[in-house]
């Protein structure tokens, strides 16, 4: 099984990533394991969001996808507010001059 996740860092912002072992992985996070990581200056570090997958290739295809998502449709998807998510994803009207 592999996972998708989402971690909040200490500084509110949200990392994304996908792995083969999401508790270790995330032990890996928060003990600061990747010093070249994204998390590593962000500790400590809380997951808030994880989907299971069958294969390595689809949770790697919902990582990239999440990853460029907007804050905003990343907090609909953490609190699984459907609604939302789908009005995250509509384009915004452009304003009128």
């Amino acid at each position: 099984m592999f996972w998708i996740y989402i971690l909040e860092c200490a500084d509110g912002s949200f990392y994304t990533g996908h792995t083969d072992n999401l508790g270790v992985r995330i032990t890996q996070h928060q003990q600061g394991t990747f010093v070249d990581c994204y998390t590593f200056q962000r500790r400590p570090l809380k997951l808030v969001y994880a989907q299971d997958f069958p294969s390595r290739h689809e949770a790697f295809q919902a990582e990239r996808k999440v990853k460029n998502w907007s804050r905003a449709k990343k907090m609909a998807l953490i609190k699984g507010n459907w609604h939302e998510l789908s009005v995250s994803s509509k384009p915004r009207p452009k304003e009128i001059e």
